[in-house]
């Protein structure tokens, strides 16, 4: 730092105030001082109490191109202006992960009892709208399609309110049969999407699948085009229990006085079972123009997606070993 006589090298336009010439040293206010004699008239101090009063002057240099222009003194209150906009700052921030996570933990827990949106309520699908609105507004990818390695692998539906879905599930409810799990693997580097419903019975399980491709329309949303749809070759189960009783039409039927028919049956459906499981799956080509589909994913994370499809239906889907899948 430059000592006193270094600056006064340099011309000065402001000085400290030098109290009046009839004024003595000893009626100067508190904290008052005398500015030396080589900037000024006035009393002298000593180097001892020049540097114990720690005088506050401002020096201008005159030549304000080579050494900058003035900095101006802080204005008052404008710390406490600068303290309040951090504070609205802070208070606008996005709602956080844990926040996000809370949210999709009350969805999961939103589709207990629903059959994948088979059985919701009205006031069940109200909840489970606004849950979902509330998720899509926190969006951590908002450009899905610019990030397929998220998209890619395997889904497991979780709730949806699509009529064509719904339908297969309703066949769900019939006597012995089940769905047991609706599926769609994305492969990102082949652009290609399969559809997949898997069906279980008494005696074997099979499944109803589609091929289909995809393209980039945006980046949210994909085209489909579906080729072909596979009727999978039934697998028999590896054990064949056969239940007291089934319900059916919300009535309990109990099977115990039929249940000898119901083994001789069995034994004559597993040799047809065993026969038809030698043969390949049955393709069928599509080739209808009109088999063509649009999604839209309003929310993809690493473990959640929410995408929108024709006549505004929803599906929610959760990647295969999240723990989300855990009842």
């Amino acid at each position: 730092m430059a000592s006193v006589s270094q600056l006064n090298q340099f011309p000065c336009k402001t000085c400290s105030v030098v109290p009046p010439r009839h004024q003595s040293k000893a009626s100067l206010p508190p904290n008052s001082i005398g500015v030396p004699s080589r900037f000024c008239e006035g009393p002298k101090l000593s180097t001892r109490e020049f540097g114990r009063a720690r005088p506050v002057f401002r020096v201008r240099v005159a030549d304000d191109d080579e050494w900058g222009p003035e900095k101006d003194e802080p204005v008052a209150g404008e710390g406490s202006a600068a303290a309040v906009a951090v504070a609205e700052a802070v208070e606008e921030k996005p709602l956080e992960p844990a926040e996000t996570a809370k949210l999709k933990k009350a969805l999961i827990d939103s589709f207990y009892g629903t059959d994948r949106g088979l059985k919701a309520s009205s006031e069940t699908r109200a909840e489970i709208v606004e849950l979902i609105t509330q998720l899509e507004a926190l969006n951590p990818t908002p450009a899905p399609t610019e990030a397929l390695t998220l998209l890619n692998g395997k889904w497991i539906l979780a709730y949806t309110t699509f009529p064509g879905l719904l339908t297969l599930l309703s066949r769900g409810t019939l006597p012995l049969v089940k769905v047991e799990e609706i599926s769609q693997i994305i492969d990102s580097e082949n652009f290609t999407v399969q559809n997949s419903v898997q069906f279980a019975g008494p005696l074997a399980t099979t499944s109803i699948t589609t091929n289909a491709k995809f393209e980039v329309r945006s980046p949210k949303r994909v085209q489909i085009k579906f080729e072909e749809g596979i009727i999978g070759t039934p697998q028999l189960t590896d054990s064949i229990v056969v239940p007291e009783n089934v319900e059916f039409l919300g009535q309990k039927i109990d099977l115990t006085p039929f249940k000898g028919l119901i083994t001789s049956v069995q034994d004559t459906a597993s040799s047809v079972v065993k026969t038809i499981s030698n043969q390949p799956p049955l393709k069928i080509p599509i080739s209808n123009n009109n088999a063509q589909s649009w999604l839209l994913t309003t929310y993809l994370d690493g473990e959640l997606r929410i995408s929108r499809g024709d006549a505004g239906s929803v599906f929610v889907l959760i990647k295969e070993g999240s723990s989300l899948l855990a009842p």
